[in-house]
């Protein structure tokens, strides 16, 4: 069994430990230590780590599958654990220096982030002073550093944005995460006051959007892809797991529920039950062929040396985003079907329902977004609504 196989089978194991604390993690609004302990004994927290630091390095697939597993137990846990590890796998962007500081880290880096700029920043003697509030950071009470995203001036002159790397010492999280979805993922707000960040920890954001950063460790392809495709893909693999857990607990109850005022004792008999399930099964089979094929075409691309060009990228982005908007799809088409009581607090399907659409939610998943930006760039537009791409 190679070594990325096995990651998904122990993220698979954890499922029933997941789902006996989603109600914990969800009224603490944090993931439950018990979920992250397992977690971290399984080695997840390493998956994108590169392997001369104790890694895994595995491929974007691998991440998506893991965190589907993890989705398919509890989607806070699952999406913490996305944004750790893509926070981890920044890090590979970054010099030498900085990787050997952050990835050294006792006990393993786990690093949350903030892509929008914010805040403000000073040029000094060796690096920045930085100032400012981000929220909203996943992840935040598990993690040992913070990456921001700050303005600054490039050698020429010319505004650009700059990633800091952060640690836990230098900043304080403010409680800001009380939301309907997603309750546990623990999306507070990284506080910096006048906090000091050397030069070496800083990445300006243009170039690694763009085209990917060359690193000092040219044969890791893993950290060569420009950073907003795994970024976006990273988006799906929780909504994947909430749809198909929504579609395992519809199929587990339909035997033991009728539908009111219907002759039908048992959902399993009903045509609307059965259109309804193999519509949904359908819906999540399709979205995930749709995530993978895409994975599978940035870790081929970009392990070949290749650049991903503009409409490469926003095809990527709006196909991944109809792909979570599918998920959620049958998520919705799963809720209807169970019926009314979908909805009662002891169903862990209404918190199933409540996670898929806040994180589908998010700036990066949105279809609509995505859509306009691709459908620009294939109509020839040159004005584009935003330079993250």
């Amino acid at each position: 069994m190679s070594d990325q196989t096995d990651l998904v089978s122990r993220a698979e194991a954890l499922i029933p430990l997941l789902q006996k604390n989603a109600a914990s993690t969800e009224e603490h609004r944090r993931v439950d230590q018990d979920n992250i302990d397992a977690m971290d004994q399984a080695g997840l927290f390493r998956v994108s780590v590169p392997r001369r630091h104790g890694g895994f390095e595995a491929d974007f697939s691998t991440w998506i599958a893991i965190e589907e597993a993890l989705g398919r137990g509890d989607g806070s846990t699952a999406w913490a654990f996305s944004l750790l590890n893509i926070g981890n796998w920044f890090v590979g962007l970054y010099s030498e220096q900085a990787q050997n500081e952050i990835y050294g880290t006792a006990g393993g880096a786990r690093t949350c982030g903030v892509f929008t700029p914010s805040g403000s920043s000073t040029k000094v003697d060796g690096g920045w002073r930085v100032t400012g509030k981000w929220g909203f950071a996943s992840g935040s009470w598990h993690a040992n550093w913070a990456m921001v995203g700050f303005p600054l001036t490039n050698s020429d002159g010319n505004p650009d944005v700059g990633f800091g790397m952060i640690p836990v010492s230098d900043y304080t999280i403010e409680e800001t995460w009380f939301v309907a979805g997603m309750s546990g993922s623990g999306s507070n707000t990284v506080v910096l006051d006048d906090v000091f960040v050397p030069e070496h920890r800083v990445l300006a954001l243009g170039a690694s959007a763009v085209h990917g950063l060359p690193t000092p460790f040219t044969d890791e392809y893993l950290y060569q892809a420009p950073f907003l495709a795994p970024g976006c893909l990273i988006l799906a693999g929780p909504q994947l797991g909430l749809a198909r857990a929504a579609l395992d607990l519809v199929i587990e109850k339909a035997a033991r529920r009728g539908i009111a005022y219907s002759s039908y004792e048992q959902q399993t008999y009903a045509p609307t039950v059965q259109l309804a399930v193999a519509e949904a099964a359908a819906q999540i089979e399709s979205a995930r062929a749709l995530v993978y094929t895409l994975c599978d075409e940035v870790t081929t691309t970009v392990a070949a040396g290749r650049t991903l060009e503009l409409a490469d990228r926003t095809r990527i982005r709006v196909a991944n985003a109809y792909a979570i908007k599918t998920a959620r799809e049958a998520i919705r088409t799963l809720v209807s079907a169970h019926g009314a009581s979908s909805f009662a607090n002891a169903n862990p399907l209404q918190r199933i329902w409540r996670d898929s659409e806040a994180a589908s939610r998010h700036a990066f998943a949105l279809f609509e977004t995505a859509a306009e930006v691709h459908g620009k760039v294939l109509l020839g537009v040159d004005e584009l609504p935003t330079t993250l791409l």
